[in-house]
């Protein structure tokens, strides 16, 4: 994926399933993962508004902190 966004990849019952994730390692004694959304992959390429909207989640999320 990038840097930020890692994609987790799983086969179930014949279907192969992406789910985007991104760390959240601000504490450095819990490091969480956090899971934006998955999709049933059919093609080989990820889609690349999959990748952006899980990198526009991301952000979003830390900037929640921020407020």
């Amino acid at each position: 994926m990038n840097d930020e966004i890692w994609e987790f990849r799983t086969l179930y019952k014949r279907i192969q399933y992406r789910l985007f994730a991104f760390w959240d390692k601000r504490d450095k004694a819990d490091i969480l993962v956090i899971s934006t959304h998955g999709i049933e992959k059919k093609t080989q390429k990820t889609p690349k508004k999959e990748i952006e909207k899980a990198g526009n989640l991301r952000k979003e999320y830390f900037n929640d902190f921020k407020k």
